[in-house]
């Protein structure tokens, strides 16, 4: 019998993590199985409890991992002050992300069925969300960021529900009519704000 070391127990545990998130936002939490999760991993369905005490546990880790991966390469990322933030819609708000559903936000992919998810899924989402927050509130207004935490908070929302729905229609020039007025709202909010 081989022995693994820890280090290879960690590697596994973050394979099976990443193609989680990715099958989560491709299929959703309810149309994505274990066997299809770890088939997706490279793995037998038996190695599942090696790494989690059950789905729920593994939907709540795979949902703060792709948060924290979206606050770490796009939030982070953007430039700083408005021109950070109109970085942020417009990647957000592009046809791009509206068809990476797999290597999209979670937000968009996931939110109807995050919201009937046990207490610590919700909880851990609610965590993952707030740093996304922080980030974008920083760049509204760096010299109070809790000032803007509410108004970042609503852009996100504003957001995720306008990518949902674009990735809803099923006419292509619609959805990128969508697209476009929601970069268009979402930047005329941020103007707003501003001078408000």
């Amino acid at each position: 019998m081989v022995r693994y070391g820890k280090e290879h127990k960690s590697e596994t545990r973050r394979r099976i993590i990443e193609t989680a998130g990715r099958r989560f936002k491709q299929d959703g939490i309810d149309g994505s199985g274990v066997s299809t999760l770890m088939k997706d991993a490279g793995l037998t369905n038996g190695a599942f409890y090696a790494h989690f005490a059950s789905k729920d546990d593994l939907v709540t880790t795979a949902i703060a991992d792709q948060l924290k991966v979206q606050a770490e390469s796009v939030v982070a990322l953007a430039g700083p002050g408005r021109a950070g933030l109109e970085q942020i819609v417009r990647g957000y708000l592009s046809p791009q992300h509206r068809e990476r559903l797999g290597d999209g936000c979670p937000n968009a992919a996931l939110l109807d069925e995050i919201g009937r998810c046990a207490e610590t899924t919700r909880q851990a989402y609610t965590d993952g969300v707030l740093i996304l927050v922080e980030g974008i509130a920083a760049r509204m207004a760096p010299e109070a960021p809790s000032s803007a935490r509410v108004k970042a908070l609503s852009l996100l929302g504003l957001m995720a529900g306008t990518l949902q729905l674009s990735r809803a229609l099923t006419d292509s020039r619609l959805a990128n009519e969508l697209l476009d007025q929601g970069v268009d709202n979402a930047l005329a909010l941020l103007d707003a704000w501003q001078r408000g």
